[in-house]
């Protein structure tokens, strides 16, 4: 302690400079980061330093891609990757170096045990950070608990559950030997072609930032237990969700207001709950890529928001100002640009670190700016207590992975996802009376039910909604007709033999939608870089559902899906419908307690669903011109509301008021009304609070969503539900740009969803 304390006064009296005559003082975890930060940097060379900013695949990952992949597919790759001309062993000999500073797609323990030894044998040992797409739950590791896909999550409008399924996920992050999760993923999804659909929170930017907030604070806890948590990376900075025609990395183009008001709350909310890290997005944004877009990674990130983390690209991204984009000359040009732009951290690969050990010799790019970026990411390895301990024990590895706790968080956030879209009195199913049961679609057996970012798991970690029926309803007889999982090429002969099949029985329960599983790259309909021209039903998928109708038998259609579909026809003419998403691990189960009413229904839908893609553009928060005129053929209302959901009892609305109904600018009230279970059953309902401002200086949103409340009423019971009504939720950029709130009226609107019908509302009055 002694000689601790003789350190630290000596460093103070002579300048840390002079820290490097203690070269281990960086170890000691007695002393602040910072200082050990500062301890470690002044003993750095500029090769060490920017090691630091680069990324690598695993070892076994490049060893497969190699056996897997052609160089040419390697060129448009997002998820596979191996290096040309380097091998994996040389790779191995970078480690010792000290020339790799972080890893991804290193799926189990051992390997990223054995990484972390490599690094400990390097001049500094520092140790590396290890990354992986743990987005719904570590899903690319064997044996973990894969929660619902983020579109569930949004759907149950709990942040409580929400958060704690993040801190689970964290714990099996760092169970598997990783420390950075690479989510939450707060794009704003406003075009449902787009795959990547399901791996948000939705449309709506109050509702997605309450999400992402909660998931940030759940991965990163209070960073008191180093052991426990991990890095959140908030991602894709900026637009990816309303790129053209709905494909993934297409262009975006945005007006400050629609920047301002729709895509970036999400972020600058993450930010401020204390977000580690941020990713750019693949897409550029009003023609500047977004990894050299220095108007988005300093002066918005940085200047504005005063964001302290570090950005890492997104994969292969930065080569792609060269190759795809076109606005580098030479691949040395695309990785000064980005890290001048902002980019801390090269997601992945060789070259990068030659291009700016180069570009700062010849002043291309500061040392400063190296030095910056290096800080950050070697504070974050201090703060996960990697310095101390990078390794994780192969036994509790095994205690933790799908442990009781996390499988009964993950079978709750599944139930609460349910959204019961469509019910003509057949649900909850009686036992008694529906013996004989069909149950088919290429989605009733599968491993669909995982979503994106999932890998197969053990057979005993997942129950698919056939063994969910049969686990729920033991005495009913379930008839499973077999079409396999593959909806791209549905047999013709099994639709009519289910048609057959369906004339026998006394229901039918069919099970349809997409497939996002990355083991199925090829035969996917959903998911990353599965985008479409259409949301119809892929496959045969549609006529399935009508052979089996025309049984005269009732019918009940579960969607298990990563976006939005158009099923109008099924919606209207099927006895119930159900909106499943990816419910995880413990879906099927779910499923089953909602169809037979152990579980009452919840979830709201947090985007809204169109008839068709002709409705594109469809959100609830558009402008009033954009209803002007109705479609001179066809509907024009969307197929359900955002915020809609039914519910197997009722729920009345009344007594709206208001504390003080005219305020100041700067002054604050609250809203309350009073919510009764007017039916014959407990319930959960999803209290919305929606704002309108009537006359403002610059066109406004019909209606903004500002606050939600899930209230738990048992039949009969009646709660007021209140909520407080302050500047922050009537401010918005005026006519000028000038941000603040303008006078004049507002109104005010409470109910059970976005739709007016739904909906009781107030005036407020701003002098």
């Amino acid at each position: 302690m002694k000689k601790s304390l003789f350190v630290l006064y000596a460093c103070v009296a002579i300048g840390m400079s002079s820290c490097s005559d203690s070269p281990d003082l960086y170890k000691d975890p007695d002393r602040p980061v910072d200082e050990r930060v500062d301890n470690l940097m002044s003993q750095m060379t500029l090769e060490e330093k920017v090691a630091q900013m680069c990324q690598y695949v695993g070892l076994k990952h490049m060893r497969n891609s190699e056996k897997h992949l052609s160089l040419e597919e390697l060129e448009k790759n997002h998820a596979q990757g191996f290096y040309k001309d380097l091998h994996s062993s040389q790779v191995a000999e970078m480690v010792e170096q000290g020339w790799v500073g972080s890893f991804l797609h290193v799926t189990d323990l051992e390997e990223a045990n054995y990484l972390q030894s490599l690094a400990r044998k390097s001049r500094l040992q520092i140790p590396l950070l290890i990354g992986i797409d743990a987005i719904h739950g570590n899903g690319l590791c064997y044996g973990a608990t894969i929660y619902p896909t983020a579109i569930g999550q949004a759907s149950t409008f709990d942040t409580l559950l929400v958060k704690k399924a993040a801190e689970e996920t964290a714990f099996e992050t760092r169970a598997t030997g990783s420390h950075w999760a690479f989510t939450p993923n707060v794009d704003i999804a406003r075009d449902p072609r787009w795959g990547r659909t399901g791996e948000t929170y939705g449309e709506d930017p109050f509702l997605v930032s309450a999400m992402g907030v909660a998931t940030v604070r759940g991965l990163q806890g209070n960073k008191t237990d180093k052991s426990e948590h991990v890095l959140a990376c908030v991602k894709h900075l900026v637009g990816g969700g309303q790129s053209v025609n709905g494909r993934n990395c297409a262009p975006f183009d945005a007006s400050e207001r629609m920047l301002d008001e729709i895509f970036f709350p999400p972020f600058k909310a993450c930010v401020e709950a204390g977000a580690s890290t941020l990713m750019a997005a693949h897409n550029e944004l009003n023609g500047i890529p977004c990894h050299g877009n220095k108007f988005l990674l300093t002066e918005v990130l940085r200047d504005r928001w005063h964001f302290d983390g570090f950005v890492v690209s997104d994969w292969m991204d930065i080569e792609r100002l060269y190759g795809q984009h076109r606005t580098a000359e030479t691949p040395e040009e695309a990785s000064v640009v980005s890290v001048n732009a902002g980019i801390d951290m090269h997601m992945h690969g060789p070259g990068f670190m030659k291009h700016i050990i180069d570009a700062v010799k010849n002043g291309q790019v500061s040392g400063k700016r190296v030095d910056d970026a290096v800080r950050k990411i070697l504070k974050a390895k201090f703060e996960l207590g990697l310095f101390e301990d990078p390794f994780y024990d192969e036994g509790k590895s095994k205690e933790v992975l799908f442990c009781d706790k996390h499988r009964k968080t993950a079978l709750q956030l599944s139930r609460e996802s349910m959204v019961l879209l469509t019910n003509k009195g057949i649900l909850p199913l009686d036992e008694r009376k529906y013996k004989n049961i069909l149950v088919a679609g290429p989605n009733a057996d599968s491993h669909a039910i995982l979503g994106d970012w999932g890998l197969p798991q053990p057979e005993g970690n997942m129950v698919t909604i056939l063994d969910g029926l049969k686990k729920v309803s033991p005495s009913t007889a379930f008839h499973f007709l077999d079409m396999g999982f593959n909806i791209r090429k549905m047999d013709a002969a099994k639709i009519v033999q289910a048609g057959k099949m369906a004339r026998r029985m006394d229901a039918a329960i069919i099970v349809v939608g997409e497939n996002s599983m990355r083991e199925h790259w090829l035969d996917k309909t959903c998911g990353e870089n599965m985008d479409r021209s259409d949301i119809d039903l892929p496959g045969l998928q549609q006529e399935l559902v009508e052979e089996v109708y025309k049984a005269g038998i009732p019918v009940i259609v579960v969607l298990v899906n990563g976006r939005q579909l158009g099923v109008e026809w099924i919606a209207n003419h099927v006895s119930a419908l159900v909106e499943a998403w990816e419910p995880g691990s413990m879906g099927g189960q779910a499923v089953a307690e909602v169809l037979y009413g152990e579980v009452n229904p919840s979830g709201k839908l947090p985007v809204t669903v169109p008839r068709h893609v002709g409705q594109l553009q469809c959100v609830y928060n558009h402008k009033s011109a954009n209803t002007w005129f109705p479609y001179a053929l066809g509907n024009s209302d969307p197929l359900f509301y955002f915020g809609y959901g039914l519910s197997y009892t009722h729920y009345r609305y009344d007594n709206l008021k208001l504390e003080k109904s005219v305020i100041t600018p700067d002054g604050s009230t609250s809203v309350s009304v009073d919510v009764s279970n007017i039916g014959d059953r407990d319930g959960d309902e999803i209290v919305q609070l929606y704002i309108r401002d009537d006359y403002s200086s610059a066109t406004r949103p019909v209606k903004e969503l500002k606050g939600f409340r899930r209230v738990h009423l048992k039949k009969g019971e009646t709660r007021t539900v209140t909520f407080e009504i302050t500047p922050d939720l009537l401010a918005y950029d005026d006519a000028e740009m000038n941000y603040g709130v303008e006078k004049g009226t507002f109104t005010l609107m409470l109910g059970s969803s976005s739709r007016d019908e739904d909906l009781r509302d107030i005036q407020l009055t701003v002098r």
